[in-house]
C-alpha cells in the first residue's frame, strides 16, 4: 500500500491517484482470527442466501457445517459485521441519539422516471485476511448505480463522499435510505435537505422498504465478491470497479424489459415492468 510517510505525494493525491476513498490508504485488516474471518465469510455468504436467519439458526446451519460456535459467538460476528435479522435487514449502524429520522414515503408508490428515487445502504465485503464494507447509490427505476464507495470503517465520510458525487450528477425528488447513523447524520441529510431533496427511511427490520439495493448486493456477491479472493482495498475497489462497469452497461435486467440500467437511466426509457414497490 501507500506509505503515508512519502514525502513527494500528498495523501489526497495519493488516493486520487489509486481512485480510493482517502480511508482505504489506512487499511489494516480487521482484528479477528482467521477462523473467525472464516466464519463471518460463511454467515455473509449465508446470509445472502438466507436473510430471514437469525442468531439460533445461523448457529445451527454453521454447526451443520462442522463449525464449534456457540450463539454468544455468532452473534458478535454477526454484529461485527453489521447483520441483524429480523424479516432481516442487514444493518450495519443505528441511529444516534438525537439524530433525526424520516418517515418511510415509497409504500404503494408506482415509480414511474428516472431520478425519481434514489436509494442507498452499507454491506461487508471480504478481503483475505480482512474486511471492508461497501455503499451504493442507486436510482430505482433504471437499477443505475449512480455512485459507490468503500471504507475500511462503517463511518460517514465515505457515504458523504459519493453522495457529493451522486449530486454532480443529478437530483433526485425522494433519496431513501436505512436508519444508520452515516445516513441520518446532521451532514448526510444536510446535503439532501439543501437540494429539497425529500428524505425517506427504511422502517426497522423491514428488509423489503430497500428491495432494490438488496438485489444489488445478491448480484453483486454471487456475481463478483464470491468469485473472487480480494487481496487488499486496492484489489477490491478495482474488481468493484470493473462489476459496476458491467452491471450498469452490459448486465440486461429482465425487469427493464432485457435492457440494461445505463441504457434506461440515460434514454429515460420506461421499462417493460412497471416498477411497483412493496
Amino acid at each position: 500500500m501507500v506509505e503515508a510517510s512519502h514525502e513527494q505525494i500528498s495523501l489526497r493525491r495519493q488516493s486520487d491517484l489509486l481512485g480510493l476513498h482517502r480511508s482505504g490508504l489506512y487499511y489494516q485488516a480487521q482484528a479477528e482470527s482467521a477462523e473467525n474471518l472464516q466464519l463471518m465469510n460463511l454467515l455473509d455468504e449465508q446470509y445472502t442466501r438466507t436473510p430471514f436467519y437469525g442468531v439460533r439458526r445461523m448457529t445451527a446451519w454453521l454447526r451443520q457445517q462442522g463449525k464449534t460456535v456457540n450463539e454468544k459467538r455468532v452473534r458478535r460476528l454477526l454484529r461485527e459485521m453489521g447483520l441483524e435479522a429480523l424479516y432481516p435487514k442487514p444493518r450495519l449502524s443505528q441511529a444516534q441519539r438525537g439524530q433525526q429520522v424520516y418517515p418511510y414515503l415509497l409504500r404503494d408508490v408506482k415509480i414511474k422516471q428516472v431520478d425519481e428515487v434514489w436509494s442507498t445502504d452499507i454491506t461487508y465485503i471480504r478481503l483475505v485476511g480482512g474486511f471492508i464494507y461497501l455503499m451504493a447509490i442507486l436510482d430505482w427505476y433504471s437499477r443505475y448505480v449512480l455512485e459507490w464507495e468503500v471504507s475500511v470503517t462503517p463511518d460517514g465520510s465515505f457515504c458523504e463522499a459519493a453522495l457529493h458525487r451522486a449530486l454532480l450528477k443529478g437530483r433526485p425528488s425522494i433519496f431513501n435510505t436505512d436508519q444508520g447513523s452515516q445516513f441520518t447524520s446532521q451532514s448526510f441529510t444536510g446535503k439532501l435537505l439543501a437540494e429539497d431533496i425529500r428524505i425517506s427511511m427504511d422502517g426497522r427490520g423491514r428488509a423489503l422498504d430497500n428491495i432494490f439495493v438488496e438485489r444489488l448486493w445478491r448480484s453483486v456477491k454471487y456475481e463478483e465478491v464470491y468469485l473472487k479472493d480480494y487481496r487488499n482495498v486496492v484489489e477490491a475497489r478495482k474488481g468493484l470497479g470493473e462489476y459496476f462497469e458491467f452491471y450498469n452497461r452490459e448486465r440486461l435486467h429482465q425487469s427493464l424489459g432485457y435492457q440494461t440500467p445505463e441504457a434506461v437511466y440515460r434514454q429515460g426509457q420506461k421499462p417493460a415492468v412497471e416498477t411497483t414497490l412493496i
